[in-house]
């Protein structure tokens, strides 16, 4: 450890938030985070334990047999394999959804809260346009003028996601930087980004877990949305919303088959709202 370390580190232990445990965490968070696990489990899984989700397996509107668990959708597709490979789409667009949102948001309000002045100004009115834009109505156009697909609707999705975080980073900077240490840090003759990465960077991260945690029950659900309403993958690609859409029709007639994606997509979300709650309580934040 350096003398700069040295110095600084004692000070740096002054942290908002506590050390991870899992005693703060609820029933309800505890249950989130086995359910979550569980449908991400099945979706990691789903291509050595599903048929292929494409492929005619048994006559229309086949019912649930020991080898169709959740019977055949109207050209004879496995609707339980499916749902097992529409959300193994669902979770991992919304990783990269994420993933790209921290990326770029974080960056942007990393180096906006460092820096200040004018860069902080130019930065953060960059970041107000997006966020004045109506998010929803943005990602709608932006597919429209791509063309349906699953990637330009997490391209759509992500481009009016990382405001969010650049915001939030921003924020989170810019009361780290008035803490003594960082002070500590720069009369020491630290540079600005040795700062940005070593002594600020850090300190950001517990809530941007807590953040991305709880955006994805909220990506889940908007993807799903722009689905239903045909802005992504064409078919026979296997995608929840999608399949609820194209099952509308069959409602009376065979409900499982628009019925058992929807209600796919209300259990990860509901088990991701779970989880995003026991990250933040197992995170900890001080008063």
């Amino acid at each position: 450890m350096s003398a700069i370390d040295a110095t600084v580190a004692p000070a740096a232990r002054t942290r908002r938030w506590q050390r991870p445990s899992m005693d703060r965490v609820t029933l309800g968070g505890r249950l989130g985070l086995g359910l979550l696990g569980l449908l991400v489990l099945l979706a990691a899984a789903a291509p050595l334990i599903a048929a292929d989700p494409t492929a005619p397996v048994a006559a229309p509107f086949a019912g649930p047999t020991s080898g169709l668990w959740l019977g055949a959708d109207d050209i004879g597709q496995d609707v339980f394999a499916r749902i097992l490979f529409g959300l193994r789409t669902s979770l991992l667009a919304a990783v990269v959804v994420i993933v790209s949102g921290v990326l770029i948001g974080g960056a942007i309000g990393l180096v906006a809260g460092t820096r200040g002045g004018w860069v902080d100004a130019v930065l953060m009115r960059l970041t107000d346009v997006f966020l004045a834009l109506p998010g929803p109505i943005l990602a709608i156009a932006i597919v429209a003028a791509l063309g349906p697909s699953l990637r330009n609707t997490v391209l759509a999705v992500a481009l009016v996601w990382w405001p969010w975080y650049a915001r939030l980073m921003r924020n989170e900077v810019r009361a780290l930087v008035v803490r003594p240490h960082i002070d500590a840090a720069r009369l020491a003759g630290t540079s600005t980004t040795r700062i940005m990465l070593r002594h600020i960077l850090p300190g950001t991260l517990p809530p941007i877990v807590v953040a991305a945690s709880l955006d994805v029950q909220v990506l889940v659900l908007v993807l799903a949305g722009l689905s239903f309403l045909g802005l992504g993958s064409p078919p026979p690609a296997p995608e929840l919303g999608a399949m609820a859409a194209r099952g509308a029709d069959y409602l009376v007639g065979n409900p499982l088959i628009p019925l058992a994606p929807g209600v796919a997509v209300f259990l990860v979300a509901f088990a991701a709202n779970l989880a995003g709650d026991a990250v933040r309580d197992l995170m900890g934040r001080r008063p």
